[in-house]
Parts: C-alpha cells; sequence; structure tokens
C-alpha cells in the first residue's frame, strides 16, 4: 500500500491527496456512481492505487504527464486518481472525438504512457494505426491487452497489474495536474497544463464559500476534456461526497436522475436548463433535494436561472464563469429573485464578482486599464491563471502579458470577452471580441472550423456562423462555402472524420459569392443575417 501522507516538502496540497484524505476519514462511505456500480473510498482508492503502481513499475523516462483513453465508466476516474497519485499530470482522451484530433493530442502531450479501458478499444486501433511514436499501452483489463500485444507489436502494452507498491511521490505546487486542449484558430489544438497550484486553490476557494459535507451527492455531466469535470470530482471528493455520473443518454434531459438520484449539488451548462425548459421539465418543486445548482461554460440567459430557482427551491443558484486558462471557473454570481432579473443585461446574468484571491482588469485595445463602467477585454491574474500554452511560446506571449499600471510580477491572461463592470465591482458579459463562440459549452474557434471546412470544400471562400447569435453562445453551427468543388454530404463528412461533433456544422449553404466588410474581410454578420433568413424559409 501507499506509505501514509506526509506533511513533508514532497507532499504539499494536490489534488490525490485531497481524495485520499477524505477516504481515509470515510473509507466505506460511497465515492462514486457509475454504470450501475458503486465503489467506497476504499474501493476507488484501491484500483487508483493499482493503476499507479503500474504507472511507476513502467515508467522509462519520467515524462511528467500520463494520458489515458476512457469514458464514463470506472475505469476512466480510476485513471484520473491513478496517474495523480502516482505523481504525474492527466491527458484524458475522448473515445468519441476524431481520431486524427486524438492522435494529434496524445504526439503534442509527447505522454509515453496511455490507459486504455475497454469503452475507449475501438478509438485506440484507430489512433494507433497512425501512430509512431512508441507507447506504453496499459489495460485495465488483461484481456484486452492480449489481444492488442499481437496487433501492435511497435509499442508496448501490457496489462494493469492489481497491488504492487507506490513509491511516494514529488508533487509540487507548479506540477501539472491535468492538461486539456481548448480551439486553435490554426487549426492546431491549444494544450492549456493546469498545475497542482492552480487547481487547489479553485477547489478551497469553493470549499470555503459553499461548504459541502459528506452527505452530499454531486452531479457528474461533464467530459473530462472539458475542464469543468474537475470541479465535479474534485470538490466532492475533497469533501467525502458521492459522485454521481450521469449515464449519456440523460446528461441533456437530467430530470429524472435529478431525483432518482437523491443530487444535492448539481453542476452543468445552462444549455440543460434550456433544453429542459423547452421539454417542459423545468416545472416548479421539481428539484427539492438539490441545495446548490451551479452553471457555466456559456452565457446564463436570467429566465432560465429564474425557472431553475423555482424547480429547485431548496437551492442557492450561482452563475460561475472562467476560462480553461484560468481553472474552472474564477468569478461568480448569486441568483436573487426580484433582484436579479433587473440586474441581467440582454436577458444574460451577470457573471458576477471575481473569488477572493484573484484579480481582474478591463482593458481597452491599447492594453489600458479602462474605468468602472466602460466596457472593454476583460483580463485575470492570480494563483489560478495557468502560466502559459504547452509548447506554444508565441501564443502564449499574445495571450499571457504584462499590463502597465498593475504590479510587475503579476502576468494577465487576456480572455477575449467584452464585459462592462460597474462600481461596485460586479462584471456584466457582453460577448466575444474576436471570432470564437461557446456551442453547447464548448470553446470553438471559429478559424479552425474555416481551416477544415477550406480543406473539405476545396475553396478558400468557406465560413462557420454560430447559430443562434447570441452573445457568443450557439447551439450549433452552419457553413456557407462559395465556389466549392465537393457537395455538401462529402464536406459534413470530412469534417466529421477530423472535427468533435460539437464542431461540425450542421448543414452547408452554397453560395455564388461571398459577402465582404468595407476592409475587404468576409462579413460574417452579412452571414448571420443570411443564415437566419434561410432557415426562416425567406
Amino acid at each position: 500500500m501507499i506509505p501514509p501522507l506526509d506533511n513533508g516538502s514532497s507532499m504539499t496540497d494536490h489534488l490525490y491527496r485531497r481524495f485520499r484524505s477524505a477516504g481515509e476519514k470515510y473509507p466505506e462511505r460511497p465515492a462514486l456512481e457509475v454504470g450501475g456500480q458503486v465503489l467506497t473510498y476504499r474501493e476507488l482508492d484501491a484500483r487508483a492505487l493499482s493503476i499507479a503502481s503500474t504507472i511507476q513499475a513502467n515508467d522509462l523516462s519520467g515524462h511528467p504527464m500520463v494520458a489515458f483513453l476512457a469514458y464514463r465508466s470506472v475505469g476512466a476516474y480510476a485513471s484520473v486518481l491513478g496517474i495523480l497519485a502516482a505523481g504525474k499530470g492527466y491527458v484524458p482522451l475522448h473515445p468519441q472525438f476524431p481520431a486524427p484530433r486524438t492522435r494529434r493530442m496524445l504526439e503534442f502531450s509527447k505522454a509515453e504512457i496511455l490507459i486504455v479501458s475497454t469503452e475507449g478499444l475501438p478509438a485506440l486501433h484507430e489512433i494507433l494505426c497512425e501512430f509512431n511514436a512508441p507507447l506504453t499501452v496499459i489495460c485495465l483489463e488483461p484481456a484486452d491487452a492480449d489481444d492488442l500485444k499481437s496487433r501492435y507489436p511497435q509499442h508496448r502494452v501490457i496489462a494493469n497489474q492489481p497491488g504492487g507498491d507506490v513509491a511516494t511521490p514529488a508533487v509540487l505546487p507548479d506540477s501539472v495536474a491535468y492538461l486539456l486542449f481548448t480551439s486553435g484558430s490554426t487549426g492546431t489544438p491549444k494544450g492549456v497544463p493546469i498545475s497542482q497550484r492552480n487547481a487547489t486553490s479553485y477547489v478551497e476557494y469553493v470549499n470555503r464559500r459553499y461548504r459541502l459535507t459528506p452527505q452530499d451527492r454531486f452531479s457528474q455531466t461533464f467530459d473530462m476534456t472539458f475542464d469543468l469535470s474537475v470541479h465535479d470530482m474534485f470538490v466532492c471528493w475533497s469533501n467525502g461526497a458521492c459522485l454521481c455520473s450521469l449515464p449519456q443518454s440523460a446528461v441533456m434531459a437530467p430530470a429524472k436522475f435529478i431525483r432518482s438520484s437523491k443530487l444535492t449539488a448539481w453542476f452543468s451548462v445552462p444549455s440543460v436548463g434550456m433544453f429542459l425548459q423547452r421539454m417542459r421539465l423545468l416545472t416548479p418543486d421539481s428539484f427539492p433535494t438539490l441545495r446548490l445548482s451551479l452553471f457555466c461554460g456559456e452565457p446564463l440567459p436570467s429566465a432560465i436561472a429564474s425557472a431553475w430557482q423555482q424547480a429547485a427551491p431548496n437551492s442557492i443558484v450561482d452563475n460561475l464563469y472562467g476560462p480553461t486558462e484560468t481553472t474552472i471557473a474564477i468569478s461568480h454570481y448569486r441568483w436573487q429573485p426580484g433582484i436579479s432579473e433587473s440586474e441581467s443585461v440582454h436577458g444574460i446574468v451577470p457573471i458576477g464578482t471575481i473569488f477572493s484571491g484573484q484579480d481582474c482588469c478591463v482593458i481597452d485595445s491599447q492594453r489600458g486599464i479602462l474605468r468602472r463602467q466602460e466596457a472593454g477585454e476583460l483580463c485575470l491574474s492570480g494563483s489560478q491563471v495557468a502560466s502559459g500554452y504547452l509548447n506554444n511560446p508565441e501564443k502564449s506571449a499574445e495571450q499571457f502579458v504584462r499590463i502597465s499600471g498593475t504590479p510587475p510580477d503579476s502576468v494577465w491572461y487576456r480572455t477575449g470577452d467584452l464585459v462592462r463592470q460597474d462600481q461596485q465591482g460586479c462584471l456584466y458579459y457582453l460577448g466575444r471580441i474576436d471570432n470564437q463562440v461557446q456551442v453547447r459549452g464548448y470553446r470553438v474557434e471559429l478559424q479552425e472550423v474555416d481551416h477544415v471546412l477550406r480543406e473539405a470544400a476545396g475553396s478558400d471562400l468557406a465560413v462557420a456562423v454560430a447559430w443562434p447569435p447570441d452573445s457568443g453562445h450557439a447551439d450549433t453551427l452552419y457553413a456557407f462555402v462559395c465556389g466549392g468543388q465537393r457537395e455538401r454530404h462529402y464536406v459534413v463528412a470530412h469534417c466529421k472524420k477530423l472535427l468533435p461533433e460539437y464542431m461540425v456544422p450542421q448543414d452547408v449553404f452554397f453560395i455564388p459569392e461571398m459577402p465582404l466588410n468595407a476592409n475587404g474581410k468576409i462579413d460574417r454578420p452579412a452571414l448571420t443575417r443570411r443564415l437566419g433568413e434561410l432557415l426562416n424559409g425567406q
């Protein structure tokens, strides 16, 4: 077994330690419910330590990150904990993402160990068939390893070994806790390494704000490639509570699951509330067990916040905000019936005030700090802000900057979000200043979709448009192509091969000429208006 956790410098505060500390207090309490299985803290920790010992026994280079390919399974959650227990940072790979995209992420991370659960095997075959760098593939099921050894002799395939010793790892505050990827304008996703300091700063603050208990039952709605999943796991586990993973079929229609699982803490993108509202499932008093309801990832309509508050009358309703680069969320706004309706701008709930201990400023195009009430770009600084992008100094220098008039050692992340801050420090989200949008909570660079569209259509004039055009939040994307050489079905099929589902245009419209603005650039607002006409049958 792993040696007792000590208080020495080699074991500074980190995510796995928070899970382990709770498990030592509550070993027989349920830690995880997923796919019909219930695991106690003792059982989940045993699985994690098994993975950790296998990693350490096969770590030939000491690379700081380990990837895993799994989805909504015991193996997926045990992999996260096992990688962290081994002193590594985890790189989540989604089995349902296109293989070329996942392959690029794996290559970019330079991870030399890949853990795979049974549900990840179909995707693994697509990934490995064109992956040249040698990998150590750890199969969580021994039978899977036997099959893979003969198929991929260029890789080292082993089965996870139960038991085994785990060396106490040296986990420092700046050690990578996890690596996630956000959409990139050049067609290549950007890697965002989040440190243990970043992550634990968030967890500590949230725990102080919400006073969670071992009796709480948390929802787990987010893919592990989405940073909000870190909240689900480690805010829950640091309090000895139970994480209840929603089956994929219930993620967008969770009303029955909330009631049957007796959830007390909910966290999702606002789109879930919008869908429930459209389905007439967001009715008064329908979620009486909830005492905490959090929303993040996209603008929260005030009508949805109000309806959710009525559906969960015993619950706090908070709107959270934060890019991946600032670790999960960094501002909050408490919904107050009868007050918040009038504070919402254009029907969108404010993103509120910055977490205590973090900092913000609003700048103009010359990076000058604006006065309160003036609209500009939101910049963020503090212990939750990442140090930059992985192996991308040019993009890091563009987004992580110094700002005149602030402390010289302060580094500020430029969010690209247009905001206004009132005299009381409350922030109001007004939209994006670039071509980045939120699609069902995921950040999408439209330029990345454009890049794939141009390749697919055989035309330099191919543009993605978000719909509906509501403050940077969208349900889906559409595409316009001028002068393309290929048909619609080919363009869509090509996009599906290279992009995650949420980035694939729902439809492609071929037009005789592309509208241009006064500067000779493609006029996206004109295309948005044209899309509205097409969708309305005009």
